[in-house]
């Protein structure tokens, strides 16, 4: 399916069953790809943290032609993200309120999801933060292509693996 026409709405429970099937086609095209331990080793995201988006009214889906193709966790204020109150091997370019995207997935089917989402939240906040791991290749093409600056490396809080830090933000 090419061309296809995006939305984003806020996720439901009724949306709960399309998420999981999504993020496991994630899962394994990310396992395919060589990435297969930023989410793969713990089944992530695990389904209460999911239940948990929808209940806080910051899980989202894209739909394409009224089908749900992808879904993320999007949030946008001051210091909404404390993993990223410390970074590594460089620094933010921006200080201000920003928005984060998590759990950003799409199941496959069709080409733009990710950068439609990431431009979307963009759109909403101005300024982005995101993060990957070194081995999500597709991602980090993706985040280039869609105006981020690769700025550092975070460490995420369940576990301390590093992640490599990204930022899109009008001061950049």
């Amino acid at each position: 399916m090419s061309g296809a026409a995006f939305q984003i709405r806020r996720s439901t429970e009724k949306d709960f069953e399309r998420m999981l099937d999504i993020y496991a086609s994630a899962r394994e095209f990310m396992a395919r790809q060589g990435n297969p331990h930023q989410w793969g080793d713990s089944s992530w995201p695990p389904p209460e943290l999911i239940r948990q988006d929808i209940a806080s009214g910051h899980s989202y889906v894209c739909e394409a032609d009224g089908r749900v193709v992808g879904t993320f966790y999007f949030i946008a204020g001051p210091d909404v993200e404390p993993t990223y109150r410390v970074i590594e091997d460089g620094a933010w370019i921006d200080d201000g309120p920003y928005g984060v995207i998590h759990r950003l997935a799409g199941d496959g089917s069709v080409k733009g999801v990710a950068r439609f989402c990431l431009d979307w939240a963009y759109g909403h906040c101005g300024h982005l933060r995101v993060d990957t791991t070194a081995e999500n290749k597709l991602m980090i093409k993706i985040l280039q292509e869609a105006g981020f600056v690769r700025c550092g490396v975070i460490r995420v809080a369940r576990d301390g693996s590093a992640r490599l830090a990204f930022e899109r933000s009008g001061l950049g």
